[in-house]
């Protein structure tokens, strides 16, 4: 069995702690220990109380994810929370530090909550295409109120001690939260006979009944940030349940009916893939576990931008002191108070309070002087994407910064190894491809060159995880994963538009797939001028998929940055409104290639757009430039918007089966004449064998020469 529950009797109390190392979860070995401690507790007449807690840096961090849908061994849960909750002797929760899902679920069985001061709490199964299926959604409404439950189950969200005293989550918070535990149970003990339940607790319950505002702003809310997910409607009912049945084992029954429908839900086995995928990513496959890894204590940018700011802010958020350094005077006092503005605006809304933003804002130093970097431990170049610019600011890097630092190059598609060559420290170059903005979004490229070394890749990968991102590893390849798989997509939607859908029509079948934004919108986010003026400077001729954005160009027809693109945006506005104008152009553009309009389906649009994600992020991964499929769907659901609850690309595929895939990219490849749907080698190979996209081939892919034409990959945007 994993983990143990390690007893003692001290002063009368009998203290009982969770060890499982390293955040303590509900496994069997737990729950059997907890049960049999709890008896033991009860039957030592010398005991008055009972303190639980957990080992090291967590009370309990949830359940055991990796029994979930298998044969579950130990003492189940719900018997481990009875005895809790009908203990003979009361029980202080002593919550040392971590306390999430079943975690905090354990606690509201104790009657009585002690946190530290720097412990957190919260329920955020939701994340997990599941509902708190240990009495989370009965208990903690009784505790807090439905309202206050539902926003904490609903966002997932932790709150930290501080906060779950104002709510009336925990009772106390404590310095030293055991030894505080032991007298207050004592008290407690000597004091009273009659010991609080949170079951007990329906005031609040008949306060909510048959008030429609709760259920309804909990339903407004999951619509708004869990759209087209499952579990948070289940959640839901699970409140409506507890405000309504009197009966609190009743309540229960109902929350277990509705866990099982998550837990067998497609929902659930895609997000969880996601959650292992996350971890599973920073593990790079040839790079030892023991590889030394450098101590970044200062971080310089290169470039006072959009991206530069917000990756400035990434490090001073993680209490990195960071330099930036810009060529032009008022872009830096531009930059620099965009950042301050960032930060004025979180104290706004009450995320961080004035001494807060003055303790991080203080964290960020600016100047104009490449010497001011000399010192930090990583530079990272956040300029526009320009080869002879970044090989410019490389030798100057190389030529200023420290022996030993990392410089490394925020781009979104140029070679890394071009970059590197022009340093005398290839090894320390890499990749961190940041996405816009980068104080927000958390993925992360980390695109690996021919030279560089392990240690380079470990810190990196380190950084990320302190950076709190979702840090993948590419090899320097034309698009690394991500963009290279949007190339395909994107020209599918403009083939769409030819062969005779509407923008509105092809971004509104793939919003309602699942994706944040649909291809015409987020193309009109982007710049439509972008590729156009790539094309029209090298002199090339439109390839046949942009030749209706380029002809908008040409009518000033830009995007959002001027007003005017696939759709139309009022003056401060980004809500993308119908634009029917174009109509012509698009009839006109279709007709002189070659195009007689026609009806095209959702069902198609969503096909053959998510199939060209699929085919060529099969081929990313038999190249190695991809260590995973999982790696692959982490970075399109972190970094394009994919639907988390659809698993991202590769999942998906897996989930639709490999045979399917296959049958529809050769359905779509005798239609369009498409090489896009020219099925990959690798996925005829897994679907004849009867297996799925999982690891890349077994090969030192770093050594093979993959070819880098990025200036053709964007000329064709």
């Amino acid at each position: 069995m994993k983990g143990t529950v390690l007893y003692e009797v001290k002063e009368e109390v009998a203290i009982l702690t969770v060890d499982n190392p390293p955040v303590n979860p509900l496994s069997d070995g737990v729950r059997t220990g907890l049960y049999e401690s709890l008896v033991k507790a009860e039957e030592d007449d010398s005991v008055k109380g009972v303190v639980l807690t957990g080992n090291g840096r967590a009370f309990i961090a949830g359940a055991d994810i990796s029994e979930f849908g298998g044969n579950v061994e130990g003492i189940p849960l719900n018997e481990v929370f009875n005895k809790l909750e009908f203990c003979k002797k009361p029980v202080v929760a002593a919550i040392n530090g971590v306390a999430l899902g079943g975690g905090l679920e354990t606690a509201l069985c104790c009657n009585y909550r002690i946190a530290a001061e720097t412990a957190f709490v919260g329920l955020p199964e939701v994340n997990l295409g599941l509902l708190p299926g240990g009495g989370g959604t009965q208990r903690l409404p009784r505790l807090i109120g439905p309202g206050e439950a539902l926003k904490m189950m609903l966002s997932g969200s932790h709150v930290p001690a501080i906060k779950a005293l104002k709510m009336g989550i925990v009772d106390k918070t404590s310095k030293d939260v055991v030894a505080e535990s032991i007298d207050f149970i004592k008290e407690m003990a000597s004091n009273n006979d009659n010991h609080p339940r949170v079951r007990d607790k329906n005031e609040k319950m008949l306060e909510a009944r048959g008030d429609k505002n709760i259920l309804l702003e909990a339903q407004a809310m999951a619509a708004k940030a869990r759209k087209g997910q499952f579990a948070p409607g289940q959640i839901i009912k699970c409140v409506e349940a507890a405000i309504n049945i009197d009966n609190f084992d009743e309540g229960i029954k109902k929350e277990g009916e509705y866990f099982m429908e998550c837990l067998f839900h497609p929902q659930r086995e895609a997000m969880i893939h996601i959650f292992f995928g996350e971890r599973a990513a920073s593990k790079i496959s040839d790079v030892p576990k023991d590889t030394k890894i450098k101590d970044i204590k200062k971080a310089g940018i290169i470039g006072s931008g959009t991206m530069g700011g917000g990756i400035a802010m990434c490090f001073a958020n993680a209490g990195i002191p960071v330099h930036i350094i810009d060529q032009d005077e008022e872009n830096l006092k531009r930059g620099v108070s965009v950042i301050e503005k960032n930060y004025d605006f979180m104290v706004n809304k009450g995320r961080l309070t004035a001494e807060q933003k003055d303790g991080v804002f203080g964290l960020v130093t600016s100047s104009l002087d490449y010497k001011d970097v000399s010192d930090c431990d990583i530079v990272i170049e956040a300029v526009y994407e320009n080869l002879e610019l970044k090989h410019e600011i490389f030798k100057s890097l190389d030529e200023h910064v420290k022996e030993g630092a990392i410089l490394a190059s925020n781009t979104s598609g140029l070679d890394i190894d071009s970059i590197a060559s022009v340093t005398k420290r290839p090894e320390m170059v890499v990749g961190t491809h940041f996405f816009s903005p980068a104080n927000i979004m958390r993925l992360l490229e980390v695109v690996r060159g021919e030279a560089t070394s392990d240690e380079t890749l470990a810190t990196i990968m380190a950084i990320g995880k302190k950076l709190k991102k979702a840090a993948v590893v590419s090899l320097n390849a034309p698009g690394f994963i991500g963009n290279r798989m949007l190339f395909g997509y994107t020209a599918q939607a403009n083939m769409l538009l030819l062969e005779g859908a509407l923008p509105h029509q092809i971004d509104q079948a793939l919003e309602s797939f699942g994706l944040n934004m649909g291809p015409f919108r987020m193309m009109d986010l982007v710049g439509l001028d972008l590729g156009w003026r790539a094309r029209k400077l090298s002199g090339k001729e439109s390839p046949l998929h942009a030749k209706i954005g380029d002809e908008l160009c040409e009518q000033d027809r830009y995007g959002q940055k001027n007003g005017a693109g696939y759709y139309n945006y009022s003056e401060g506005s980004r809500a993308p409104n119908p634009a029917p104008e174009n109509e012509e152009t698009y009839e006109r553009i279709s007709a002189e290639n070659g195009f007689t309009r026609r009806e095209i389906s959702d069902e198609e649009i969503v096909d053959r757009c998510i199939l060209a994600l699929i085919n060529e992020g099969a081929d990313i991964l038999s190249e190695g430039v991809s260590q995973r499929a999982a790696d692959i769907d982490v970075v399109y659901i972190n970094g394009y918007g994919f639907p988390i609850w659809r698993g991202g690309p590769m999942h998906h595929a897996n989930a639709m089966g490999l045979d399917v895939v296959i049958e529809k990219l050769e359905k779509y490849k005798e239609i369009t004449g498409s090489d896009v749907y020219k099925p990959s080698e690798m996925l005829v190979k897994l679907a004849k064998n009867g297996e799925k996209l999982g690891e890349a081939p077994e090969k030192d892919n770093r050594k093979e020469k993959l070819g880098f034409e990025m200036s053709s990959v964007a000329n064709n945007f």
